[in-house]
């Protein structure tokens, strides 16, 4: 397919594809899937080779967020039965990540629920880094924790943080109909700080809002115009009791189109298949490991995922390794700058048969409980 052949020249040489390109990709059939995997998978070996970089979620405060975020399990007015807790302490924390970190983990990403941190919180979690690095040498630590205010970034740096993730989630022109509490051009801001203040960008998307194949596009060049050195692609989890919960709109295939284009579009990006793999890729998520060269660990904030084992065995079933804490992730490009078809695209949307709410499942292990994480 000529399409192919131009998307894997230019990942190649790291030029973007057009839109028209893009949404080509998502407009492919059923029939030439196995072919969009192959092209996009040659740009994937070519930047990350055959590894697959671990990372473990630690959500550090579960629950009664403030925001109106339609897609979230902890906004305000959730009926999800979640867990909800306040804050853990440091050493709690650090107990938590050494655990993903024991499963082959070498990122933790510290999250926090709420519209963004205080200067007290900033405090907290600056003492939970330190905590992490000083108990497991090598660790790679994200936070996660909303907006940011001035100089707030800079402050986590000090603390030794080394990423930043804000996602956008979604393009700007369906922003306020997912989100009325907070604009696309604040989270815009706050990726932006996170670059300035000299940590690794980390921003993405959640796919499966209802969303068209042009706004999926338009999200996607919206990053790599931020230019992050990571892209988690989440696949929407429909929570009962979230006004999402009927959106049921993606199937595996659609998945993994998604996660080609985005490699085509952000073709040396860390590209991570984040929540709801198992959700909608179920049986075919080793396809999505020649796209993604990252993934996460066990459990997610609110929702179980697959038992951290089963990870590990599904990288290596797949002919991939699991890349460890002595190799870099990003190519040597990146580090070095610093870098903290057919079909009528956007048509009728896809054949997804019937909602799978057995899939779903609330977190009931991990932070904030008594019990063993998921690693």
């Amino acid at each position: 397919m000529d399409l192919l052949n131009t998307l894997v020249d230019k990942g190649l040489r790291r030029e973007s594809p057009s839109r028209e390109e893009a949404l080509a990709v998502l407009a492919t059939s059923d029939d030439d899937l196995l072919d969009v995997v192959a092209a996009a998978g040659k740009v994937r070996r070519h930047w990350f080779g055959r590894r697959v970089k671990l990372n473990y979620l630690v959500n550090l405060k579960s629950g009664l967020c403030p925001e109106d975020c339609s897609y979230c399990s902890q906004r305000l007015g959730s009926q999800a039965g979640i867990l909800k807790y306040t804050w853990l302490k440091p050493d709690e924390a650090s107990k938590t990540a050494a655990a993903g970190l024991a499963g082959g983990a070498k990122r933790v990403c510290l999250v926090a629920s709420g519209r963004g941190p205080t200067d007290r919180d900033v405090d907290r979690v600056s003492d939970t880094i330190k905590t992490i690095k000083e108990q497991n040498e090598g660790v790679e630590v994200c936070a996660c924790l909303g907006l940011l205010s001035d100089g707030q970034a800079e402050r986590l740096r000090e603390a030794g943080a080394d990423a930043y993730n804000h996602n956008l989630n979604t393009s700007e022109g369906t922003y306020a109909d997912i989100t009325t509490t907070h604009t696309y051009a604040d989270r815009v801001e706050t990726v932006q700080k996170a670059h300035a203040a000299g940590l690794s960008a980390c921003s993405g998307l959640i796919a499966g809002m209802g969303e068209s194949d042009e706004d999926l596009v338009d999200v996607v060049f919206s990053l790599r115009e931020l230019d992050p050195d990571s892209v988690p692609v989440n696949f929407l989890i429909p929570f009962e009791g979230t006004p999402l919960a009927k959106e049921w709109n993606l199937t595996p295939q659609r998945c993994l189109r998604i996660l080609a284009m985005v490699r085509f579009v952000c073709p040396d990006a860390e590209v991570r298949i984040a929540g709801g793999r198992e959700v909608h890729l179920r049986s075919m998520q080793p396809l999505a490991l020649h796209l993604a060269n990252s993934i996460f660990l066990g459990d997610y904030l609110t929702s179980e995922g697959q038992a951290g084992k089963a990870d590990l065995e599904m990288i290596a079933d797949a002919g991939f390794e699991v890349e460890g804490t002595d190799q870099v992730t990003l190519p040597e490009h990146r580090v070095s700058a610093g870098c903290g078809s057919e079909g009528v695209c956007g048509s009728a949307a896809p054949s997804v048969g019937e909602p799978r709410t057995d899939l779903v499942a609330v977190r009931r292990r991990g932070a904030g409980t008594d019990l063993a994480p998921n690693a």
